[in-house]
């Protein structure tokens, strides 16, 4: 069926794996079964070594040729486990044993066993570890027992393979000390350590450059900083030291220590520095202080008991350390102060405030700096030079803003020139006014009187907010609005000139601050007066006298019934010294209109006149230069005229020389001829001019006449249209008036009564209570019908409303 095949040759240091081999009586001769076949071991392998070649018996399989022996290096395990049980050169083993077959040798297969893996020795360097732990429980290289589960370092340098049972977690590389770096470890069971000495769980020590150069942290160590850092002081440096170790070597909770430098050290575990930071020694200067309070009783470097709760400072030049019992309650300097300047200081104990100006002040034990509060309206105020703020707009443009003050500094304001300021002192309960230009400075219990002033045009209250009074001379401007007797309303713009009579002595003074919006109630009784005159008057009268109507309004008059010249107001001296009418114009928009044409009408018609006027007056120069020009060209023509006559003559002479007689007389009668026409022309010339010259002035003077007529005719034309208007009314007036006072106001009242009562009456007379009479054709409201039918109006009578006549 097969073959011929090859027989198998496995060489030497070779194997090869036959998968159902043939059984063999005592491992030599091939068994046969009774069909004279070859008996086969199914599911069996053999492991075939070198030998004589050998054939495949029927049924036999070999899935790979001959392989060469594994070789196990120095260093190096293969790492086995049992198949099933078999005995392993006197050792039993059992299925699932595992092993390992350790090099340099050649490792020959069997059935019984498989490898699983190749292990390799690990290089332990000199200062390292391999931290191993244990699957199960063994005995290591040096004979100890091991846990499963158990970690533990070799240190020992050199090659090391790990045994079957133990795991290679990582190699532990070591930490390096130095004299700048300490090493904080933890003990997380209790051990002993490579020093000999035993550890407790949770325990905590520091390892320095004293104990060792290099560490490599045991498996039962944590390191909870692998750099903790030395601590320098200087000799101006100091730090407190919390939960401190004591000298036998014990940690004391709460335990306080102050180090001063030089000196170098590390924190021990649990230390820390207090606020985590080393200080500096304070240095004094000769202007500066500490302010000191004892936390525990103690005795200070002079010797001084204190106990807990003093307070006491110590003053500069010095050095100081603050010792554990004392806390720093504040470092100041001595405060230099001009004379102009001051500070609030406020005594802790009793409460009293004081106020030191002019003097360089160092704070004592029981003092310290008050903040003196003020209005947030006064705190703006004092930000502007001149003491002014606009309530709707940018604080007044009195100068730069100053930055925010400093309210344990007294409070100071320069009052500017020609103005008053009050301060009220609240504890004394009095007031003094500082004039300007004047410094004011502010006691712990004074406060600025705030005025709030009206402002604008009309005037608007509370608008200015000033701590700074003015006191003239000045003025202020006021929008009134008035209507004459003859109802026309109009809007008067006037400004008021006004100052302070100042008194000298205190009561005068603050007199001026007892109004508190003088601005706004001067304006309102200033525009009382002005609209009470004004009503008594006509649009006329007032037109042509608004000056002096309002002056003696505002100022009143005297006995005499002449106008003052001031006004006074008692109440805070105000005094009125002028007032200013700046417009006056109609509210009314009809009169508006009317007054505006009017004015145009006049203007249109005097610039009119002023343009026939000097048209005339063009056309009368331009004809004197044309009669001028004539009157020249004519003298030119008789000078010329005169000359040719003496030529002639001349001619004629030299003629006469040669001829007489005749001649002679012909040529002087022929020149005078010519001479009488000339002097003749030249005379109507001259007529013709002043004829011209007298015509142009009777036109101009027609012209002239004729627009003067028109305007005077124009103006009495709008004069009697006025008078007749205002006739007009007067007469409608009285004749309404005498009409009401003929019939009388209770003969008015009986015509008004008299339908609804005669109605009434007779409704009565009829014996009804209510009657409806409509024609049918219009609608009736019913329900408005029902209530006239029902209600009945008190004494009898019957309410008429729903009677309807038809």
């Amino acid at each position: 069926v097969f073959g011929p095949a090859d027989m198998i040759l496995v060489p030497p240091r070779h194997y090869c794996v036959v998968k159902n081999p043939v059984v063999k009586k005592d491992g030599k001769v091939v068994v046969n079964s009774n069909n004279q076949q070859v008996e086969l071991q199914y599911g069996e392998e053999e492991i075939r070594l070198e030998g004589p070649p050998f054939p495949l018996y029927p049924g036999e399989q070999m899935p790979v040729g001959p392989s060469p022996l594994r070789i196990v290096p120095p260093q190096s395990a293969l790492r086995l486990i049992a198949l099933r049980d078999h005995d392993d050169n006197g050792v039993k083993r059992v299925a699932g044993d595992e092993w390992q077959f350790r090099g340099p040798a050649t490792y020959t297969p069997r059935v019984e066993a498989k490898v699983v893996d190749t292990i390799t020795a690990q290089v332990v360097q000199p200062g390292r570890a391999l931290r191993l732990q244990a699957k199960q429980e063994l005995s290591d290289a040096s004979g100890a027992v091991r846990k499963a589960g158990e970690e533990w370092l070799h240190r020992k340098a050199g090659a090391y393979l790990p045994g079957v049972f133990e795991v290679v977690v990582e190699t532990v590389e070591p930490l390096t000390l130095t004299d700048k770096k300490a090493i904080h470890i933890r003990a997380l069971r209790t051990f002993t350590d490579e020093f000999e000495k035993q550890r407790r769980a949770g325990e905590e020590w520091l390892l320095t450059i004293d104990d060792c150069e290099t560490h490599i942290p045991d498996v039962h160590e944590e390191i909870v900083n692998p750099a903790l850092p030395l601590i320098v002081l200087t000799r101006k440096q100091y730090c407190v030291v919390l939960n401190a170790w004591d000298e036998s070597g014990k940690q004391q909770m709460g335990r306080k220590e102050l180090r001063r430098g030089e000196q170098s050290f590390f924190l021990k575990p649990g230390e820390e520095l207090e606020n985590g930071k080393i200080n500096d020694v304070l240095v004094l200067s000769d202007d500066e202080a500490l302010l000191l309070k004892a936390n525990e009783p103690f005795d200070d470097e002079q010797g001084v008991k204190r106990t807990p709760g003093d307070r006491w400072t110590i003053v500069g030049p010095c050095e100081y350390v603050p010792p554990i019992e004392v806390q720093v309650l504040n470092r100041y300097r001595s405060i230099p102060l001009d004379e102009n300047e001051g500070i609030y200081v406020r005594n802790i104990k009793t409460g009293r405030i004081e106020m030191v100006v002019g003097q360089t002040y160092l704070l004592k034990p029981d003092e310290e700096l008050w903040e003196k509060p003020l209005p947030d309206v006064v705190e703006r105020l004092l930000m502007q030079p001149s003491g002014t703020i606009l309530r709707d707009g940018p604080e007044h443009a009195g100068g730069a803003r100053v930055t925010k003050r400093d309210k344990t500094r007294v409070v100071t304001f320069r009052a500017p020139h020609n103005t008053a300021v009050q301060v009220y002192d609240y504890k004394e309960k009095s007031s003094r006014v500082t004039w300007g230009p004047g410094l004011v400075m502010l006691g712990p219990d004074e406060q600025f009187t705030c005025l709030s002033l009206s402002g604008g045009t009309p005037k608007e209250p509370n608008l200015i907010k000033t701590i700074s009074l003015r006191l003239g001379p000045d003025f202020m401007t006021d929008v009134v609005v008035v209507e004459t007797s003859d109802h026309a309303r109009l809007s008067i713009q006037l400004s008021y000139n006004w100052y302070f009579a100042v008194q000298a002595n205190p009561e005068g003074a603050s007199k001026i601050f007892q109004v508190p919006d003088f601005v706004g109630d001067t304006c309102k009784s200033m525009a009382s007066r002005v609209r009470g005159a004004v009503a008594g008057a006509t649009f006329d009268d007032f037109h042509k006298h608004s000056t002096t109507i309002i002056h003696a309004a505002v100022f009143g008059k005297d006995s005499t019934g002449a106008v003052n010249k001031i006004r006074q107001f008692a109440e805070n001296n105000l005094v009125i010294t002028n007032v200013d009418i700046q417009s006056v114009e109609p509210v009314d928009q009809r009169t508006r209109d009317a007054l505006s044409y009017s004015v145009q009408q006049a203007i249109e018609i005097t610039t009119k006149s002023q343009e026939a006027n000097a048209r005339h007056e063009a056309e009368r120069q331009a004809q004197e230069a044309q009669g001028k020009l004539e009157r020249q060209r004519l003298k030119d023509q008789v000078e010329a005229e005169k000359e040719k006559q003496s030529l002639l003559q001349l001619q004629a002479e030299s003629s006469a020389v040669q001829s007489m007689g005749q001649a002679k007389a012909e040529a002087r009668a022929r020149a005078e001829a010519a001479q009488i026409e000339y002097e003749a022309e030249l005379k109507q010339a001259e007529l013709r001019v002043q004829a011209k010259k007298i015509q142009d002035q009777w036109e101009l003077q027609q012209v002239k006449d004729k627009q003067e007529a028109e305007i005077s005719h124009q103006k009495a034309i709008n004069e009697l249209q006025v008078t007749m208007a205002k006739q007009m009314a007067d007469i409608e007036t009285d004749r309404f008036k005498n009409q009401v006072s003929a019939i009388g106001a209770e003969t008015i009242q009986a015509m008004a009564q008299a339908g609804p009562e005669l109605q009434a009456k007779l409704l009565q007379g009829l014996g009804l209570k209510s009657v409806l009479i409509t024609d049918g054709t219009s609608p009736v409201n019913l329900f408005n019908t029902a209530n006239g039918l029902i209600g009945a109006q008190p004494g009898g009578q019957v309410g008429a409303a729903g009677v309807l006549e038809q």
